[in-house]
């Protein structure tokens, strides 16, 4: 199986931050996912969106980052979505039980 570098690709809108991730994500690439996180992590005035359609893979680090965020943000009183799960990594969601945290996004956010 071919590797699949980590990008991130960032789009602001009126109202949200979307982070488009595509590859692997796996703790190789934790800091990389971090530093496009910290700019936006304090801001409430948008939405934070995830965009997930072309991720092709999560590991446990990847997971435990995404639901960092999720708490950070809602301790800040700040919006988080996920958008386009794929199905596979949809399904570890729901194994590992963040699936009924996560608020799960439409495109029409723009």
């Amino acid at each position: 199986m071919k590797h699949q570098q980590f990008q991130i690709e960032q789009t602001e809108t009126n109202d949200s931050y979307i982070l488009s991730l595509s590859g692997e994500l796996d703790l190789s690439v934790v800091t990389q996912l971090r530093a496009a996180l910290e700019p936006v992590m304090e801001r409430t005035d948008r939405a934070l969106v995830l965009n997930l359609k072309d991720l092709k893979y999560i590991d446990s680090t990847g997971i435990g980052i995404i639901v960092s965020v999720l708490k950070y943000r809602d301790g800040i009183n700040a919006s988080l979505s996920v958008q386009e799960i794929p199905p596979t990594i949809q399904r570890l969601f729901d194994l590992t039980g963040i699936s009924g945290y996560l608020t799960e996004g439409t495109e029409q956010q723009t």
